[in-house]
C-alpha cells in the first residue's frame, strides 16, 4: 500500500512566524551562497547589535522565543546559516566551522562593529567562538549555549581524528529518528511542543538527509577547532548549559574552567540540548544582562 504523502507547512508557518516577531527577511551572497537571515530594528547609539547563530539541522527560527522577550529597541541579526534553512546548500562546498565563521565575519563587515554581540547554539556556540577572532573588531561579548566543539576531558589532543555517534540522533531517516531527534535534543522528556516541531520540520528534515551529512561530515574533519581559538584573550564570554544534554554533555563545562576562568557560567536543572527554547525565559534573561554590561 502506498504511502501517504506528508504535507511540508514549514515554509506557511515560518512566515507567520516572521511577520509576528515584526522581523524582516534579507537576502545576501557570501563564498557563492545565498544567505537568507531577519534582521529586526538598526544599528544606532547605545543599541547592542546581537548575532544569533542557530545549530545543525536547526535554522533562524529557533531563536523565536528569544526574539520575543528581547528588547524591542536591539538591533538583532539572525541568520540561516550556509547550508541550512532558507540558505543555499552546495554540494562542492566546506561547512568546517571555521570556513562557517569567515563567511559570517564577510557579511558582519557591512555593519558597525562597535557594540556587537555573538551567541550560538550547539555548532552556531561553535562557529561563534571562531568568529569572535575572524571579526576585524572584537565583539563585546560572546555567549555559547551547549556548544559542539568544546572537549570533553581536559587532555583531548585537540588535533587528532574525532569520531562521534550522535549522527543517529542529530541525521534522522524516518519517523522514528524524526521522533528520536526532538526527544533527544530536549530534556528527554516527550513534550506537545517538541511532537508539533516534529511533525512540523519532519518532511524538511527527511528531504535534508544528504546535506546533513556533508555539514557533519565537515564538521567532525576539525570538531574542536574552537577549542583552540578560545582561551584567555577571548572576549567577555557567557556560557549557558542544560544539565540534561546528551548531544554535548555538561562536563564539557569542566573545560571552561581551565581554558576561560572569567567565563560567567550558567547551569540550568533539567534543560537540555536546547536552553533557548526548552527554558526562553530563564536564558534569555541572563542573556540581556550580560549584553547590558557589556555595552558598558
Amino acid at each position: 500500500m502506498a504511502s501517504i504523502p506528508v504535507p511540508n507547512l514549514w515554509p506557511l508557518a515560518r512566515t507567520g512566524q516572521r511577520w509576528l516577531l515584526r522581523a524582516r527577511r534579507r537576502e545576501t551572497r557570501l563564498d557563492n551562497h545565498r544567505m537568507v537571515f531577519l534582521e529586526r530594528g538598526t544599528p544606532g547609539p547605545g543599541r547592542p547589535t546581537l548575532v544569533l547563530i542557530h545549530g545543525f539541522a536547526s535554522m533562524k527560527e529557533n531563536w523565536a522565543l528569544w526574539m520575543q522577550k528581547l528588547p524591542s529597541d536591539w538591533h538583532l541579526l539572525v541568520p540561516d546559516l550556509p547550508g541550512l534553512g532558507e540558505s543555499q546548500y552546495r554540494a562542492d562546498a566546506s561547512y568546517r566551522y571555521e570556513h562557517q565563521a569567515e563567511r559570517l565575519s564577510e557579511w558582519l563587515s557591512a555593519y558597525p562593529g562597535h557594540n556587537l554581540h555573538l551567541a550560538g547554539s550547539s555548532m552556531g556556540g561553535a562557529i561563534a567562538a571562531i568568529l569572535a577572532y575572524k571579526l576585524a573588531q572584537p565583539p563585546r561579548s560572546v555567549t555559547l549555549l551547549n556548544s559542539a566543539g568544546i572537549p570533553e576531558h581536559p587532555d583531548v589532543d585537540l588535533d587528532a581524528p574525532f569520531e562521534s555517534d550522535r549522527d543517529d540522533i542529530l541525521i534522522p531517516d524516518d519517523w522514528a529518528g524524526i521522533y528520536r531527534m526532538f526527544n533527544s535534543v530536549g530534556n528527554g522528556r516527550p513534550t506537545v511542543t517538541g511532537l508539533a516541531m516534529a511533525g512540523l520540520l519532519g518532511p524538511d528534515l527527511l528531504k535534508r538527509q544528504p546535506s546533513l551529512r556533508h555539514i557533519f561530515n565537515d564538521m567532525l574533519a576539525d570538531a574542536l577547532a574552537p577549542a583552540r581559538f578560545l582561551g584567555r584573550n577571548t572576549p567577555p564570554l557567557q556560557v549557558q548549559w542544560g544539565d540534561r544534554d546528551v548531544i554535548t554533555p555538561t562536563r564539557c563545562i569542566n573545560w571552561f574552567h581551565t581554558a576561560t576562568p572569567d567565563a560567567e557560567i550558567h547551569v540550568f536543572p533539567g534543560v537540555g540540548h536546547l536552553p533557548m527554547l526548552e527554558r526562553p525565559g530563564q536564558s534569555v534573561r541572563v542573556l540581556k544582562d550580560f549584553v547590558r554590561r557589556q555595552s558598558g
